[in-house]
């Protein structure tokens, strides 16, 4: 309920888009997300996150990969809770889960986390931000990622060099 002076509004819904161009949305969206980033960062449950802007990621720093999905479970109960308090909700395809170790050899890998409502299949690569990660902790997959980038931006550059310095040599004839 809304008091100004003697006017009284009851409860009502209002659709707010802020924009991502708006020069406080990043500020805005800080106060309005950190009881869930609050929620991610736990001591006891060995967790923290990264956040920038809407990318929330959970790092869960137990030894074994059940330990981690039964700890994920625990916190994404609290994302819940947020996610209710606001009136909103996440969009599935865009959770993803990957378990990194340097001794994949002694762990199963493909440990999936089942929730109340959906599944979170385990994946061996997966981007955050722009950089590849994949569950070895090793720079392969990105390095190829980057190096297919960039033979892209070769043949870009390439063909604006050759159209410019065939026009100027069309010109000097």
């Amino acid at each position: 309920m809304i008091t100004i002076d003697d006017y009284m509004m009851m409860k009502c819904s209002m659709n707010v888009n802020i924009s991502q161009d708006f020069s406080l949305s990043s500020i805005l969206y800080l106060f309005y997300n950190v009881n869930l980033l609050e929620a991610c960062d736990d001591i006891k449950l060995k967790t923290n996150f990264t956040n920038f802007m809407n990318d929330i990621n959970i790092l869960i720093y137990e030894e074994f990969m059940k330990c981690n999905c039964k700890v994920f479970s625990k916190i994404y109960d609290k994302c819940e809770q947020w996610l209710k308090m606001h009136d909103i909700k996440f969009l599935m395809t865009k959770h993803e889960l990957i378990h990194f170790t340097r001794t994949f050899k002694w762990f199963n890998m493909k440990v999936d986390v089942k929730l109340i409502k959906h599944q979170i299949d385990s994946k061996f690569n997966i981007r955050i931000l722009k950089v590849q990660l994949n569950f070895k902790l090793k720079w392969v997959i990105h390095m190829h990622h980057v190096e297919a980038k960039l033979v892209i931006k070769q043949k870009i550059i390439q063909t604006i060099i050759k159209s410019t310095w065939d026009s100027l040599m069309m010109m000097s004839k």
